[in-house]
């Protein structure tokens, strides 16, 4: 029953993946994976890799860009009920494995999360393949001679996975600090090897970087360095809101009593999870915490919640409910919701004929090309027409491998924010059912430079 409920599942989330439009994040990363490198501004290359395979397979459309994101819950399933066989030894096996996997399977996170394409989705699965490397790893019944593979195998995965977001590093901080406080462990010379295989493993990111004057890194390090505590409630609000969201209600409480648990009887899931978790929680004494951060510390929460000892049964089906419910939505939009209320629509809605109308209005006006300094908004026009090409006017697009800076008559489009009135010659929105979702300035043609953006032909 638990693998057929996975395989219904996975065909829902490609469902999901071929029928709502793109997001202008997953155009930008789409257009990464157009200019493959082993690093970027924003993000490590993992991300551009997956969109790059499954475009490859299914062409150029959303599902292609998202095809390898529901395929993925597959394995990195059975990796999680596998790894419940050794991570949570008082615990039976293997109600132990069906019971984490269906948890992290209800959030709304992976349900949702796996149907689209953002550095989470390839970061998810090397967590959880991740896991079960490391469940083998710190076997008591083995050798540290049969345990050594296993080891190296855990640093490699742990590396893949911060080649797709760096805040995989936080999970291997919590690892390190477990090893360090297990004399067991700390005896073996596998986690000791493991490290030399994590930083093989992480180098083309770092050997990006280095040739990039570290930008990437400097970027996402900057972050830290911000400290408002006058607005630290509202920021821990937020964290707290959006992970209630994102792991849906019950399954939050489950996560919050399972990791109480973990912090009597399981260590190293307890190491594993609070280290991350408390980098968060004082990143948001300076700074808003984006909901889907802790997404690296999902499958260990997973696991963690068994140790609560309470059912599950009602915390997965309100979940796999609330998850139903939102994929209606975002597919068919049943519930007319103002924008605002609505991300997904606000997110995806009406890009087809707006991209359409905005090319074919600009080159009545003898524009040759469209050009946007919002990275999302180029992108986005970038996949959804090939009427005109589009320009790229922000900074970030040198250090991609495109063509040299160019100069081209084109029409510049802005959005246009909230309560602002439009200075420019005109105005188009992207429209939903005849509601405006978000509207865009576009300036009369006139020679503008930028680097040209590939399109999807």
């Amino acid at each position: 029953m638990f693998w057929g409920l996975l395989g219904v599942l996975t065909v829902v989330r490609l469902v999901l993946a071929a029928s709502v439009p793109l997001t202008p994040d997953e155009a930008y990363y789409w257009v990464w994976s157009r200019n493959l490198q082993s690093g970027y501004l924003d993000h490590p290359f993992m991300v551009a890799l997956w969109i790059r395979a499954g475009t490859w397979i299914a062409g150029n459309t959303p599902l292609g860009v998202r095809l390898l994101g529901p395929l993925s819950v597959l394995p990195g399933s059975w990796a999680l009920y596998h790894a419940a066989r050794r991570l949570l030894p008082a615990h039976p096996w293997p109600q132990s494995g069906f019971k984490a996997a269906l948890v992290l399977n209800a959030t709304l996170m992976l349900g949702l999360g796996s149907a689209t394409m953002t550095p989470d989705t390839p970061l998810l699965f090397f967590i959880t393949l991740f896991l079960y490397t490391l469940s083998r790893a710190i076997d008591p019944d083995q050798t540290s001679r049969e345990a050594l593979p296993w080891w190296i195998g855990t640093g490699v995965l742990l590396g893949l996975a911060f080649d797709s977001k760096y805040t995989a590093v936080l999970i291997g901080v919590g690892l390190g600090g477990a090893v360090l406080t297990t004399s067991r462990l700390r005896r073996q010379p596998g986690p000791w090897l493991a490290i030399p295989a994590l930083f093989a493993s992480m180098s083309p990111v770092i050997l990006w970087n280095a040739h990039h004057h570290w930008a990437s890194f400097v970027r996402q390090g900057g972050r830290a360095g911000d400290w408002h505590p006058a607005r630290a409630v509202q920021f821990i609000g937020e964290l707290l809101g959006g992970q209630i969201g994102l792991a849906t209600p019950f399954i939050f409480v489950l996560f919050a009593a399972g990791l109480w648990g973990c912090l009597k009887r399981n260590r190293l899931l307890a190491w594993l999870a609070l280290v991350p978790m408390i980098v968060f929680i004082t990143h948001a004494f300076g700074d808003r915490v984006q909901p889907n951060w802790p997404a690296v510390i999902y499958p260990v929460l997973a696991l963690a919640a068994l140790e609560a000892g309470w059912r599950i049964r009602w915390p997965v089906i309100t979940g796999l409910i609330l998850t139903f419910i939102v994929c209606i939505q975002a597919v068919f939009s049943p519930l007319h919701l103002i924008p605002h209320r609505d991300p997904v629509l606000r997110l995806t809605g009406g890009w087809a004929e707006f991209s359409r109308q905005l090319a074919l209005q600009a080159k009545a006006e003898g524009a040759t090309a469209l050009a946007a300094e919002d990275y999302g908004l180029a992108a986005r026009l970038a996949f959804t027409q090939d009427i005109l090409p589009v320009l790229g006017t922000d900074p970030r697009w040198h250090l991609f491998r495109l063509p040299a800076e160019t100069s081209a008559k084109a029409v510049k489009i802005e959005e246009q924010r909230h309560g602002s009135q439009p200075d420019k010659a005109g105005t188009l929105c992207r429209q939903v059912r005849g509601q405006a979702i978000r509207c865009y300035t576009m300036s009369s043609p006139d020679f503008v430079s930028g680097v040209q953006l590939p399109g999807r032909s």
